[in-house]
């Protein structure tokens, strides 16, 4: 039986080094073809579908103006990237993008549904249905229905409260049929209300419940008033704790606490001029 020869060391060293290079030569040329397929023409995003609410948009423009935008082919483009590019035109609210091969996008885009204004009417801020504050062209909206958007204003950051909040009083004023034209929240947390008669109603601070028990027991007291003085509301102030002040056009009255305490300092005006000591009398020349 002959031996087993042992390989050489140097021979063992040079097959695992062809080996290594063979891998690395496949390697090569795989990394180089799929390069030049995903840089071939073919994968260039050759249009944009878009769908959904598009009210607001025009497609052509939209289109054009995102893809010059879009970085990549239709096989490595981000496409988290490209709904944070259409999540970013005035009115969308929300972007779905789709890949569609073999070398197209679907985009379906939810727009914002506009409920009241931010601040002031006309300025660029506007509310949506789910309370989110957002930025658009004012002159994109229908002047009829613009005409109709409340006034909310507050933090940025409490505007579904604002919205909520304008919602639950809207039913109350309601009763006394006035609409609500403003509701407006300070950065000190007290809550002020402007109707459709234009009166300005100070709601004050507090929890919701709290408000709107407030605004519920003037709601069913002022036609008292109005009955009485025969002319509108000016404004009223519900902070009180017992009842509340109205101004009148033209009238001033004071709510009930007001008057006792009204009361109470004119009668001690009358002890003290009862303590002081009587006059003598003058005497009856004969």
């Amino acid at each position: 039986m002959n031996p087993v020869l042992d390989t050489p060391n140097d021979i063992r060293l040079m097959a695992l080094a062809t080996q290594l290079l063979l891998a690395l030569f496949v390697l090569m040329g795989l990394s180089a073809g799929g390069l030049w397929l995903v840089r071939h023409p073919s994968w260039h995003v050759a249009g944009i579908k878009v769908q959904g609410d598009v009210a607001h948009q025009n497609v052509v423009a939209l289109r054009a103006h995102i893809a010059n935008r879009l970085s990549g082919s239709f096989l490595t483009l981000d496409l988290r990237e490209a709904r944070t590019l259409f999540e970013s035109v005035p009115w969308v609210r929300q972007a779905v993008v789709q890949r569609e091969f073999p070398n197209r996008l679907k985009v379906t885009l939810t727009e914002h549904q506009a409920v009241a204004w931010w601040g002031d009417a006309g300025e660029d801020k506007l509310v949506n249905t789910q309370g989110q504050v957002f930025q658009a062209n004012p002159d994109s909206l229908d002047s009829q229905y613009s005409d109709t958007l409340v006034e909310l204003a507050g933090p940025d950051d409490q505007a579904p409260q604002v919205l909520a909040l304008y919602r639950d009083l809207s039913s109350v004023f309601g009763r006394i049929e006035l609409d609500i034209k403003r509701l407006e929240l300070s950065p000190r947390g007290s809550w002020r209300v402007r109707l459709s008669n234009q009166a300005q109603i100070e709601l004050g601070r507090g929890e919701p419940s709290e408000l709107m028990a407030r605004a519920a027991q003037f709601v069913a007291t002022v036609g008292q008033v109005t009955t009485r003085y025969q002319r509108d509301i000016e404004s009223a102030d519900l902070r009180y704790p017992n009842g509340y002040a109205v101004r009148m056009k033209g009238v001033s009255t004071v709510d009930a606490a007001t008057a006792a305490k009204n009361a109470a300092l004119a009668a001690a005006a009358a002890a003290r001029a009862a303590s002081r000591p009587a006059p003598k009398p003058t005497p009856t020349q004969r």
